[in-house]
């Protein structure tokens, strides 16, 4: 259920004026998700974040002279591509790129927010971008008639084009109502990038102690092919250990698994779940229902781990059978879900949590 009209993304430096704009916004009925207001102590911030993400009906991304921030471009930024991109078949999630005073344009880095429309403040209490904003957030109308219009500061009232039918029709649609640059002159700049997807970021740690490629696992994470990552999850592990699909895992191997690809591993599903999967986060659980980590298989306790994340259903198993057709391989999941890579090693799999914390 949406919780909330808009999650506001921003640097850390710029808390005070995104702060001031969610109390605009609030004064105008939107209930905007800000972190200051919604992280608690004590709260698992990844965990937050994603999930205000999910309740939000659309994101609107600031950008200003502080740039991104690290902690942003790292976990807010993705994530609200990555939700928006997996929402944007309902229409249902707007993406609203808004520059703070000091910024002119979406900066070159960030070129792939150039296909929505921006919001532009040209000081904090600029009247006119923040209706903008608030129109932008309640979305248009569905039976609206009347082709809406949009003031800009120092600009003409202009009318709002139909939407885009090819890649000139976007640029002039975009640049009508921010006249920086012709249509033709961005077209010739942008031609590299009109018929490519965003990219994912090259910060992920890739390393190997086997000369394993983790390329293909990330990029499926990154584009949230839940059921893919899974399946190429098991095929660089049966790598790692030098073995052919269709062999087992045995307890030496789960015991000499090197801790750098172990971690790589986990890191890339933590990452791009923003805290929802991943080892670390399925021993996180495991020990909260009672596993001491003691190296030895409580079968108890794995009932009530399976129950907890939803590979037990009813008393029965659907995780750990030759096809996992009741696997829910969707982030709508429950926590710790994914990979199921883990419930097919079943009682080995404590070897994996025990060493969690070593790397």
């Amino acid at each position: 259920m949406t919780n909330f009209d808009v999650f506001l993304a921003h640097n850390s430096l710029d808390k005070p004026e995104v702060r001031a704009i969610a109390e605009e916004l609030k004064r105008h009925n939107l209930k905007p998700w800000l972190d200051e207001d919604q992280i608690l102590g004590g709260d698992r911030i990844l965990q937050a974040i994603f999930h205000g993400i999910l309740q939000s009906k659309a994101g609107a991304l600031f950008i200003s002279l502080n740039g991104l921030g690290n902690f942003q471009e790292s976990i807010e930024l993705d994530t609200v591509i990555q939700s928006f991109l997996e929402k944007h078949k309902s229409q249902n999630f707007r993406v609203i790129p808004v520059l703070l005073p000091g910024i002119s344009d979406v900066p070159d880095t960030l070129w792939y927010l150039r296909q929505w429309r921006w919001i532009k403040f040209t000081h904090l209490n600029d009247e006119a971008a923040l209706q903008d904003l608030i129109r932008s957030i309640r979305g248009r109308k569905p039976n609206a008639q009347e082709p809406s219009i949009i003031k800009i500061l120092d600009s003409p009232f202009i009318i709002q084009p139909q939407p885009p039918q090819n890649a000139l029709e976007l640029l002039n649609s975009h640049l009508g109502v921010q006249p920086n640059i012709s249509a033709i002159e961005a077209v010739e700049h942008l031609k590299p990038y009109l018929d490519t997807q965003p990219q994912p970021t090259q910060t992920d740690d890739l390393a190997s102690e086997k000369g394993i490629d983790y390329t293909r696992l990330r990029d499926l994470l990154v584009a949230q092919e839940w059921e893919q990552a899974d399946e190429e999850t098991y095929q660089v592990m049966i790598k790692v250990l030098g073995k052919n699909k269709g062999h087992i895992f045995t307890v030496e191997e789960m015991k000499s698994f090197p801790c750098t690809d172990l971690h790589t591993i986990d890191n890339l599903w933590v990452k791009h779940s923003a805290g929802h999967f991943g080892f670390s986060i399925q021993q996180k659980i495991y020990l909260s229902v009672g596993d001491p980590l003691d190296g030895d298989f409580y079968q108890d306790i794995w009932r009530k781990f399976g129950d907890k994340i939803g590979w037990r259903v009813n008393e029965i198993w659907i995780c750990g059978c030759d096809e996992d057709e009741e696997i829910n391989f969707d982030i709508s999941s429950p926590e710790g879900h994914l990979p199921v890579v883990s419930g097919k090693l079943e009682g080995k799999v404590i070897i994996i949590f025990s060493r969690i914390d070593s790397y």
